[in-house]
């Protein structure tokens, strides 16, 4: 059984301007670096992705037991590496 991964408009939006593929947003939450659960109860997945340059792409999923619903992502400066996030 694999969860779906959905889209809120900001982050369909988002796939669009940014020029992401979905693929890597997939690669960032079904198989992180690193991950956890913020303050604010969303969870951030962390992925280094070596189509560019190895930058570390966060994707913020809304948590649901059924679903994995896409907030936002973006390539994140402030990593130097996943063992700082």
């Amino acid at each position: 059984f694999r969860m779906e991964i959905i889209y809120t408009a900001h982050a369909a939006a988002m796939l669009n301007e940014r020029k992401i593929p979905r693929e890597w947003i997939e690669r960032a939450i079904l198989d992180p670096d690193s991950n956890y659960k913020a303050d604010d109860g969303n969870n951030h997945y962390i992925k280094s992705i070596p189509e560019f340059g190895n930058r570390f792409l966060r994707v913020v999923v809304h948590p649901n037991e059924k679903t994995f619903r896409v907030i936002t992502f973006f390539f994140d400066r402030r990593i130097i590496n996943y063992e700082n996030t």
